[in-house]
């Protein structure tokens, strides 16, 4: 196996593309179940993924997840972890063979300042609703999902589900807009102690392609589904594990892997520069092993919303 240390890329510029109308069709004409078309590329092929949104399960998460999509923010990114169980995307981009860390709050401020993208919120700095995280809330039961529901998708093969880099030891409290308007909360729309690693999602999801997991939706949320699975994304995955495996010496594991320096995603400096715990997520001394063929990336070239 050989490893390659990549150097993190600065100054990655984002190439947004708004699509015109989505703003005022989610306003004006939205549905439970809006859908998504995401292309990737792998070694010179594309394939096209539908997949069907829950309203229902994750409100927030599904605006959130559309509003980055219309304005173009997950074009041209990759898959940055590939395990057999999930394709994990959303904050990383490849070029000339090195891979290179979104910055994601500085992107999110540029597509606001710049192109005049309105970003709805539900994550603020505690008690301080003109402080915005541009993170959004944690809509899974470790973080008390409100209004409670039976689960329209689940945690099994092709799930589209949050994530977030991992937080550590950073312990604090946000504020975070309930999804019940406030009915079991003396009618206060907010909730102003909510762990911040619970609400600190930001850009980064998987589609998971392993067993049903009722343990990790606990604490991941599972916002969408895959439509047509075995039709559309089983190719996807035969021709990675295919690649893989003619690249692989007889006898040894299948395992391409490469170690890169990453930061992890901090609270905009621009709102948030002046308070010093919030900037404790600034670190550059982190290392993660990634599970991808260098040779052949693995692109999300577009995520269009077909559905409203």
């Amino acid at each position: 196996m050989v490893k390659r240390l990549l150097r993190r890329v600065a100054g990655i510029s984002t190439a947004a593309v708004i699509a015109v109308g989505g703003s005022a069709l989610l306003a004006g004409c939205s549905t439970n179940n809006p859908e998504v078309t995401i292309t990737y590329e792998f070694n010179g092929e594309t394939y096209e993924v539908d997949y069907k949104l829950s309203r229902l399960d994750a409100p927030q998460t599904v605006t959130h997840f559309i509003e980055l999509a219309d304005a173009g923010f997950y074009n041209d990114t990759c898959v940055h972890d590939y395990d057999g169980a999930f394709l994990q995307m959303g904050g990383y981009r490849m070029k000339e063979g090195e891979l290179s860390v979104i910055d994601y709050f500085t992107e999110v401020k540029k597509l606001e300042s710049e192109k005049g993208v309105t970003f709805t919120q539900s994550v603020w700095k505690r008690g301080d609703t003109d402080s915005p995280l541009y993170t959004v809330y944690g809509e899974f039961d470790k973080n008390g999902n409100y209004p409670a529901k039976s689960r329209e998708f689940t945690h099994s093969a092709g799930a589209l589900v949050m994530t977030y880099t991992d937080k550590g030891n950073f312990k604090k409290t946000v504020t975070t807009l309930r999804n019940d308007g406030g009915k079991g909360n003396n009618n206060d729309k907010y909730d102003n102690d909510k762990d911040y690693m619970y609400n600190s999602a930001t850009s980064l999801f998987y589609t998971y392609t392993g067993e049903t997991s009722s343990s990790r939706a606990q604490d991941h949320c599972v916002f969408g589904m895959a439509t047509d699975y075995e039709g559309q994304f089983r190719p996807l995955i035969d021709a990675i594990n295919e690649y893989v495996s003619d690249r692989t010496p007889e006898g040894e594991d299948s395992e391409y892997s490469f170690t890169s320096e990453r930061v992890m995603q901090r609270i905009n400096e621009l709102e948030q520069g002046d308070d010093p715990d919030f900037e404790e997520l600034r670190r550059g001394d982190v290392e993660a092993t990634y599970n991808v063929p260098l040779e052949a990336p693995i692109y999300i070239r577009s995520v269009k919303v077909t559905k409203y």
